[in-house]
């Protein structure tokens, strides 16, 4: 195959030369990659990779960016997994079997879901991204991880160049981690079945939830209430990236020992902790940040969001590198005055 018009287009993908990504990431930063590949058909993913231009290369597997900082142009391939569609596989009245493409709306699913009435993702309304890049990041929010609800997760396999179907736990699902996550080279998801109930226990341990149905006037909520809290919640904590670039929360909450929790929490009683196994408690990564008087700081056209202390924000102009460097001081600034080492949330390239 020839690219010497800068763009080909085959049945099921399309390729571009030389494309930049800047529209491609919701910090809105600027990058290029040598070769970007939008597929539309799950079966063209084999012959996408056997072309010349792409076996054996350097890969980067791309969603709508909303998990990903590019500090630099990407060297090699970027393949963009478009395909769409959702249909019910089983039904037998209490839960049912759900395929969902990769390229799918995670947004658009989810209330999809509610509109039929199945329960268990509400809590994760609103979050950025295609139903591709969920598993992978085993993506969470208040109090729920996608994981919970993931039966089979459908991949391209670049190792043994065919198609595998992996089970939840095959995927080795963790705190915003998974295989795919530990592996980036190997999978590239392009399905994922998830068993959804119609009925089940609402979550609203986590904080604001309770209180956010409360100024709804909703004494007994419904699964489709706790997502409008949701919405709500998300809506006046987190900034827009469709109105300010960022990639949501920026850092993981840390998870420390139990005796580590304990002594800082001593030294300043107003630390939220929350029990993470029997030995370790997780700690607010947004007290720490703010305690360290970076909430709201900007530098330039990179900042960190008045809203949110976890949110990197790009007020304008602001490249990949210095959103990064920023987010490297906060890290050792935390690290300095807790003893506690911040983990990025996205891929940073």
């Amino acid at each position: 195959m020839s690219f010497v018009t800068g763009r080909v287009a085959e049945a099921g993908y399309t390729v571009v030369e030389n494309a930049s990504l800047e529209g491609r990431n919701t910090f809105n930063v600027p990058a290029r990659t040598e070769l970007l590949i939008d597929i539309t058909e799950s079966s063209a993913l084999p012959r996408v990779f056997a072309l010349p231009a792409v076996r054996g290369g350097q890969i980067l597997v791309l969603g709508q960016g909303s998990n990903t900082l590019f500090t630099r142009d990407w060297p090699g391939v970027i393949v963009a997994v478009a395909a769409a569609g959702i249909r019910i596989l089983e039904d037998d009245g209490d839960s049912a079997l759900i395929r969902v493409e990769a390229g799918e709306s995670w947004n658009e699913f989810v209330h999809w879901t509610l509109a039929r009435g199945f329960a268990g993702l509400e809590n994760l309304v609103l979050i950025p991204g295609t139903v591709g890049a969920a598993p992978i990041q085993n993506i969470g929010a208040y109090g729920v991880e996608v994981g919970e609800f993931v039966a089979t997760v459908e991949t391209y396999d670049r190792q043994t160049a065919r198609t595998v179907r992996l089970s939840a736990n095959e995927c080795a699902f963790g705190y915003r981690d998974s295989v795919f996550k530990r592996d980036p080279q190997r999978h590239v998801v392009f399905a994922v079945e998830f068993r959804l109930p119609r009925q089940r226990e609402l979550r609203l341990g986590y904080a604001g939830v309770r209180e956010e149905l409360a100024a709804l006037g909703i004494d007994a909520p419904s699964h489709a209430a706790v997502a409008e809290a949701v919405i709500r919640l998300r809506t006046r904590k987190l900034p827009n990236p469709a109105v300010i670039g960022n990639a949501g929360s920026f850092f993981k909450n840390p998870i420390v020992s139990a005796a580590i929790a304990d002594e800082l929490r001593r030294e300043h009683p107003s630390l939220p902790a929350w029990p993470a196994s029997p030995e370790q408690q997780k700690l607010s990564a947004a007290w720490l940040i703010e305690f360290c008087g970076f909430k709201g700081l900007r530098e330039g056209d990179a900042g960190v969001s008045s809203q949110h202390a976890l949110v990197l924000v790009n007020h304008g102009r602001a490249t990949g590198a210095q959103i990064w460097a920023l987010a490297q001081r906060i890290r050792e600034t935390v690290k300095e005055r807790f003893g506690v080492l911040l983990e990025p949330e996205p891929i940073v390239i």
